[in-house]
């Protein structure tokens, strides 16, 4: 095994940089690391061996003509499989777009590339998005580095268990309601939700419009700020895009200092039943670190919060069904029945009775149904009057903290095939994560320690304003740095199973 996928992205690029060792040396390593593993995990639904090579030659070219670099050139990346990519098949992991390629590249995978990254493949993720498992590909489930008989969280569990298993050191994903931040936290990585608008949705395959948010993954604070300012920014093609600077990111991972900060605890999220007490055990010893290292913590209710569950399942599914209904059987991809004795509609029926998986089934009914004549008021309005009241209690708790923080998810990972015929139990893992994307602030996980039930990872969510993204780095990093010390490395060093 290479020594050089043990390396941070950050150390990788210097490597590259400086002429230490070629991009395609790095790459190489990667490819050959997923090789070993992928069997085992099933991360990537699309290995681009000899497009990622080709790339990695490219920064060489680039460096031996003398350009200067950025700092992730050369770096390996994988790229959840609901980004748009010219070069590779894009699927959302779902059948309905079995095989099909994109004609242009999502705002994000364009900043990947300008910044020299080298995409090595595209990761699996629920279908379109929709779980907490990545149980609900349509072309399999994805395991967990730590313990190959449970879940790696979704649903951009592809990405995080890439990056868990030293398969490459950075990967993208997509967060809706915790998508980054609970595949994070269960497989002991760092994953970041920006600010709503922060990053572009251009080229994303839309899931909920008002609720999805790129972002980063990777094994420490800095590497995932470095990727975080690669590939964010304001966008003209993104209606929903900030026309604002990045918040100073990377900056803010390298400061890791807290002193003088407060920090807030989310009462009504260490309170509540159904928590492991390993994780909340995990969670009570950072938040008591994080007081060692100057913070002032102060407990703070957020009431509303309590509702944001069942409001977000009515608001996600309304804008799913509205999305999705874009895929018809008329324009591309999947196409079933025609065979001119048919109606459109019935082909239309067809089409999406094969095409979609039964998750996505039964969001695109749920969000129908609320999204109905007579119904509207009932549920899709009253929702948006709670997203209201969520985004007033973070406002008023941003007023008495600097941020706040909660355990990232109730349990550490839970076992495949648990929670799959139970929706309500898949749902409340992310039960600690949906109000940041209702409200639209930022928010990240880091590793807090293992659970002592099960010796699994344990996450801590730190949540900041909209745009105090480097608020949430700079907690991130001091609580890693403070526990590195105390464990004498990374939490991560090689995931049991693998």
């Amino acid at each position: 095994m290479s020594e050089l996928i043990r390396k941070t992205a950050a150390e990788l690029g210097r490597l590259v940089a400086s002429g230490e060792v070629s991009a395609v040396e790095v790459t190489q390593a990667h490819l050959d690391r997923i090789a070993e593993v992928e069997p085992k995990i099933d991360a990537f639904l699309h290995v681009a061996a000899d497009a990622a090579l080709e790339q990695a030659r490219a920064v060489d070219e680039r460096r031996a003509k003398g350009e200067r670099l950025g700092p992730l050139a050369g770096v390996p990346i994988a790229h959840k499989d609901i980004f748009t990519t010219v070069d590779m098949p894009t699927t959302a992991a779902s059948k309905i777009l079995e095989g099909w390629r994109p004609p242009y590249d999502a705002t994000v995978t364009r900043r990947l590339r300008e910044a020299g990254l080298v995409i090595v493949g595209k990761t699996n993720l629920d279908e379109f998005a929709m779980g907490s498992s990545t149980e609900n590909s349509a072309y399999k489930p994805t395991r967990n580095p730590w313990d190959l008989t449970r879940v790696p969280g979704g649903s951009s569990g592809g990405s995080a268990a890439a990056v868990a298993a030293y398969a490459v050191p950075l990967a993208t994903g997509t967060d809706t309601g915790g998508s980054i931040r609970q595949p994070a936290a269960v497989t002991g990585i760092v994953g970041t939700k920006p600010t709503y608008g922060g990053s572009s949705r251009y080229g994303l395959i839309a899931f909920a419009s008002s609720l999805d948010t790129p972002g980063p993954f990777a094994r420490n604070v800095l590497d995932a700020a470095l990727l975080h300012e690669a590939f964010s920014g304001h966008d003209p093609l993104d209606s929903t895009s900030i026309n604002a600077p990045v918040p100073p990111v990377v900056e803010a991972a390298r400061q890791a200092d807290v002193s003088g900060l407060r920090i807030g605890v989310i009462k009504e999220f260490v309170e509540g039943e159904g928590y492991q007490r390993g994780v909340l055990r995990r969670f009570t010893e950072a938040v008591e670190l994080l007081e060692k290292l100057g913070a002032k913590t102060i407990e703070v209710s957020c009431p509303s919060f309590a509702y944001a569950l069942p409001a977000y399942y009515l608001i996600a599914p309304s804008e799913c069904s509205s999305n999705l209904a874009r895929f018809d059987a008329m324009r591309y991809g999947l196409r079933v029945g025609d065979d001119g004795t048919r109606s459109a509609e019935e082909v239309m029926a067809l089409t999406r009775a094969a095409g979609f998986g039964p998750e996505v089934k039964r969001r695109i009914m749920l969000g129908t149904y609320a999204l109905s004549s007579g119904y509207y008021d009932a549920y899709y309005g009253s929702a948006q009057k709670v997203r209201t009241l969520i985004a007033r209690d973070f406002e008023a708790a941003f007023q008495q903290v600097d941020v706040l923080v909660s355990p990232t998810t109730p349990t550490t990972a839970f076992k495949l095939g648990e929670r799959v015929d139970d929706p309500m139990a898949m749902y409340l893992a992310d039960l600690c994560t949906i109000p940041s994307n209702l409200a639209g602030n930022a928010a990240i996980s880091v590793p807090c320690g293992l659970a002592e039930e099960d010796n699994l990872p344990v996450g801590l969510q730190i949540i900041a304003p909209v745009l105090g993204d480097d608020r949430c780095y700079r907690v991130g990093a001091a609580v890693e740095k403070a526990l590195e010390e105390r464990w004498g490395g990374p939490l991560l060093k090689e995931a049991p199973s693998l």
